[in-house]
């Protein structure tokens, strides 16, 4: 029972450039797991909040999502957990540490666009993570570039192997279908947003693909397909699940077209809850005892409930509604009366969830990113990154009274994993990174309605921080010296090197060949 529950989870998170179609791809999903029965239900309630508080008026204001969301649905005997992430790159941290709590990813790509800077970046993490992709090009009710050419820029932009398993029928205007060559059926288009188009298993050397689509696109339909089998290996399943291939999908989302195809195959091959590494050792799915860790942590900003909710990934076993579970960094048991599972517009209290679920923790302050729970037994899992920020300000406080408020303001804002706080060591200033401009009226917002205190942003020209270490200590400290006045400490004491030109950063790189400079918080 219990290894059959977890085998039968999918846990993936959907990845792109904003206005891919992400959010209606998902959308799409949860319409044939019958988590909603209309189209256009996802969009209009992002599971609601306790309280639409101002907060969320930066999400209606822009019209992007700026919060990973979590949904589960049944579809054909799998449990299948879909996180919903923001496209916008000024969120891209909290892209990165979603995809450390799933097993497979989907990235949807712009059929006119291709692949853009965001969905590039996002797939360097899953290459360094080894997570199998799928690809899903969307958009084909439109003019867009031409397919062999999208999957040759695939490759070359995305630095990954790819194999279609679905080929388009012309395009824009002209779109009638895709061609599933994975079941080998062809599945002829007609535009419409609530209901699914038809499926025919046809012989692709028949008359009968003539009468369907036409005498001119049957024949380039079998040129393209004699091309794919000469230039692409034969799809091998090993192949993407060690995430060497990427198969490809061709279909409008909107429409929901090709989107039953991705899904069907995605459930036959995407992989059940993996290993997860700690730094002690690697925690199988199906161990019985519950590890679990917070890869996210999201407050309620209602100003009447000061309540966050933890995100936990469960890494292995089953975890229980009121059984107490060790917090590994504070040493204590805890136990959870209300942790929550999340279904397309609805938070429900669950009794029990297993490996590869996600369930959402209330929070008083206790948890941080990367926090590991267990049954018992001392873990620590890694691999939450925290990323070189871009953009930097010298925070000061604008209201002398309100020290402490500003303070216990930062820190738990930084604990959120929003942005990243570093001391400067040659004048003690405080310094904010983020990854975009976004940030900096979040915080600053946050800290007035939250937490009372008024910052005042002080602008700063920096090139990048970038944490260093070497092996040799006397390197370090006559790095440290020279630098002096460039070098600063982040939240948990590490040097960090503030370099103020991409040129600078380049001979220091060549001057002090013993330190090795990171980009990321975690080496």
């Amino acid at each position: 029972m219990f290894e059959s529950e977890i085998n039968r989870r999918r846990t993936f998170a959907i990845i792109s450039h904003p206005d891919a179609g992400k959010t209606t791809l998902t959308e799409k999903l949860l319409l044939f797991g019958g988590a909603i029965h209309v189209a256009g239900a996802v969009k209009s309630n992002k599971i609601k909040k306790t309280a639409t508080s101002d907060w969320m008026e930066i999400e209606k204001q822009r019209g992007i999502s700026v919060a990973t969301s979590v949904m589960g649905f049944e579809y054909e005997g799998h449990k299948i957990n879909i996180l919903d992430t923001p496209g916008h790159q000024d969120f891209a941290e909290d892209t990165f540490r979603t995809l450390t709590a799933v097993d497979s990813v989907i990235i949807v790509v712009d059929a006119a666009k291709g692949v853009e800077a965001q969905t590039r970046k996002l797939m360097q993490v899953c290459t360094m993570r080894k997570t199998p992709v799928m690809i899903f090009v969307n958009k084909m009710d439109r003019e867009g570039k031409d397919p062999f050419d999208l999957l040759d820029e695939l490759e070359a932009e995305l630095g990954i192997g790819v194999r279609p398993l679905s080929w388009p029928i012309n395009m824009g205007q002209k779109f009638k279908g895709v061609y599933n060559i994975y079941q080998e059926k062809l599945n002829l288009y007609t535009p419409n947003k609530q209901r699914i188009s038809e499926t025919v298993a046809v012989d692709l050397n028949s008359t009968q693909l003539d009468e369907m689509v036409g005498e001119d696109d049957a024949r380039k339909l079998r040129d393209d397909l004699e091309l794919i089998e000469g230039v692409y290996n034969p799809f091998d399943v090993k192949n993407y699940l060690s995430a060497d291939v990427a198969p490809v999908f061709f279909g409008s989302a909107l429409n929901t077209f090709g989107v039953k195809e991705l899904l069907d195959c995605f459930i036959e091959i995407a992989p059940a809850p993996l290993p997860v590494a700690a730094q002690e050792r690697s925690v199988e799915p199906h161990e019985e005892a519950f590890t679990g860790f917070v890869f996210k942590i999201h407050a309620n900003m209602d100003p009447n409930h000061r309540s966050c909710i933890a995100f936990v990934k469960i890494c292995s076993g089953k975890f229980e509604r009121n059984v107490p579970y060790r917090h590994i960094r504070l040493d204590k048991q805890f136990k959870f009366s209300s942790p929550t599972a999340f279904m397309a517009q609805k938070k429900e209290t669950v009794d029990e969830a297993y490996a590869g679920d996600i369930v959402g923790l209330p929070d008083t302050g206790n948890f941080k990113i990367g926090d590991t729970l267990t049954a018992g037994e001392t873990l620590h899992f890694k691999g939450l990154p925290s990323f070189s920020p871009e953009m930097f300000k010298y925070v000061e406080n604008a209201d002398p009274m309100k020290s402490k408020q500003l303070q216990k303001g930062l820190d738990q804002l930084m604990g959120e994993g929003v942005a990243q706080l570093f001391t400067h060591q040659n004048n003690g200033r405080k310094i904010i990174g983020t990854v975009g401009q976004l940030q900096f009226e979040v915080i600053e917002y946050r800290l007035l309605h939250e937490y009372g205190a008024q910052v005042r942003w002080e602008p700063m020209s920096l090139y990048k921080a970038c944490w260093i270490e070497s092996d040799d200590a006397a390197a370090l400290e006559n790095f440290k010296k020279r630098k002096f006045q460039y070098m600063a400490k982040d939240k948990d004491g590490r040097d960090v090197f503030l370099a103020e030109s991409g040129y600078l950063l380049q001979m220091a790189q060549q001057d002090f060949d013993k330190i090795r400079f990171h980009f990321t918080s975690e080496f």
